[in-house]
């Protein structure tokens, strides 16, 4: 399933290849792996759902959406049906490239609550501007989406975050740690999957932050990522 306007850019292969690995994940469509990879340990816990506790990262530890916020969740895949948006009562604005995931949230998001579904946008992120008004959210969130991307391409996407986000609001992203125990066997898997992971060290992270203005406020360590809390000044 192509991107809609498929993207002229330099991260176009890439865009392309991380939607066809989510597209057919959410789809439920079998993928062809050598049996050597079929017989690693991460992949049996990956097809028997055990796998989601130790890669995903808990944002909301970080800074929990408040009530009426609106907030952005970038690579959100089908996350409004799974973590608890309705507690939280803060309004989600879900942004994708994978096709099928814009179309079950767009199904069933309002469905569980029409009041806090904002809808979904399937696009890239590095044109959010196209898409939203600018200082219109009060928190951005990235999580594990930015390892399948170059430095370059997160250069723009945190340019176009800066635009989108209020005065004084933060963005949450998390970064594989290539040092995990988890790190180069999932990096295995997800190559073989369809989508290259980029196994950078985590000291670029606050630079780039640095040179597009923000600072990283704290950071915290998961078994599989490294989640930033960053903030703009003035």
């Amino acid at each position: 399933m192509p991107l809609p306007n498929a993207d002229p850019s330099p991260w176009g292969a890439t865009l392309q290849a991380v939607a066809q690995r989510y597209n057919q994940e959410f789809s439920g469509q079998p993928f062809d792996l050598p049996q050597e990879i079929e017989e690693m340990p991460l992949f049996k816990d990956w097809v028997a759902g055990r796998l989601t506790p130790h890669i995903s990262t808990p944002f909301w530890e970080a800074i929990k959406p408040h009530k009426k916020d609106h907030c952005l969740d970038i690579g959100c895949g089908i996350s409004f049906l799974v973590y608890p948006w309705r507690d939280w009562d803060a309004l989600f604005h879900g942004h994708d490239i994978s096709e099928f995931a814009c179309k079950a949230v767009t199904a069933r998001g309002p469905q569980l609550n029409s009041k806090l579904f904002k809808g979904m946008k399937q696009a890239p992120a590095h044109r959010l501007q196209d898409h939203y008004e600018p200082q219109f959210f009060d928190l951005v969130i990235a999580t594990g989406v930015s390892c399948y991307y170059p430095a370059d391409y997160w250069d723009t996407v945190l340019q176009q975050v800066k635009k989108v986000l209020k005065p004084g609001g933060h963005f949450l992203f998390d970064a594989l740690n290539p040092d995990a125990p988890l790190a180069e066997s999932w990096a295995i898997l997800e190559t073989y999957l369809g989508a290259e992971v980029q196994l950078d060290s985590l000291d670029q992270w606050p630079a780039l932050v640095k040179s597009n203005g923000g600072r990283v406020v704290s950071h915290r360590d998961y078994e599989l990522f490294r989640l930033f809390k960053v903030k703009w000044d003035g």
